[in-house]
């Protein structure tokens, strides 16, 4: 899997969390101005910015050079200074007990999750805390997201990601198997509005499309996609329900 093929649209078509979740997350005081956090898995720096806009002062870890490089550029359009290294999530290079919060948005299941829990306790100050966060696609029945996994799934059969609910029980586990205590869930929805080229380019930047598929086949895919929106899904903007839901837990 090679997220840096789809920097591009990565950049540019990928929703970030919304504000709402970085406000509700400042409202049970792990965000605020003078703590030091570490985004693993950072990509193009979605959580890293939103920190760096409650006052954070952020490193962001991803192994993706061109999604950093991307990053970079976002953070310069939005007045923000993140700092960015090339890195795994399971074994950073950074120094022990120096962040007040680590964050992994939409990225924990690419990780080798049992040693990104012990990288993360490590990084973690006593005290300090994880939060694990999704923001999901919800593929309800006859929905455009029901029928773009669909096509998904013709051009990658072995793609994992359809079917999801947007709900992951297993990481309690992966965090109190780490030692962390105070484990707690969260989620809410909301409505996504993309444009039609913007819900194609979310598409692309997908693990399964752009980011496995050679180049002809995701030329091909996009084609499919843009011929099934105009028949079935002509509404443009289109709405697609979306899952927030998280995880946070505390380092004794």
């Amino acid at each position: 899997m090679n997220f840096g093929q789809t920097a591009m649209d990565y950049s540019t078509h990928r929703a970030g969390f919304p504000p709402v979740f970085f406000e509700r997350l400042a409202q049970r005081g792990y965000l605020g101005t003078g703590l030091h956090a570490i985004d693993l898995g950072t990509g193009t720096g979605s959580v890293a910015r939103g920190m760096a806009q409650h006052g954070l002062s952020v490193i962001g870890v991803d192994p993706a050079s061109g999604l950093l490089k991307e990053a970079a550029k976002l953070d310069h359009a939005n007045g923000v200074s993140i700092r960015y290294i090339a890195a795994n999530a399971e074994e950073t290079g950074l120094p022990n007990a120096s962040a007040d919060l680590i964050t992994a948005g939409q990225c924990w299941h690419w990780f080798d999750r049992p040693r990104a829990a012990t990288e993360a306790a490590r990084l973690l100050k006593p005290g300090g805390r994880i939060v694990i966060a999704h923001f999901d696609w919800l593929p309800l029945r006859g929905s455009l997201a029901a029928a773009t996994e669909a096509l998904i799934l013709r051009f990658s059969p072995d793609w994992a990601g359809a079917g999801g609910t947007g709900l992951y029980p297993d990481w309690l586990s992966d965090l109190a198997q780490a030692g962390f205590d105070e484990i707690e869930t969260a989620s809410f929805d909301v409505i996504q509005t993309y444009s039609h080229e913007a819900w194609r380019g979310r598409i692309r930047a997908s693990a399964g499309v752009a980011a496995s598929l050679c180049t002809q086949m995701v030329l091909e895919f996009d084609s499919e996609l843009e011929a099934l929106m105009e028949m079935y899904f002509p509404d443009d903007p289109a709405r697609l329900p979306h899952r927030i839901w998280w995880v946070s837990a505390k380092r004794p």
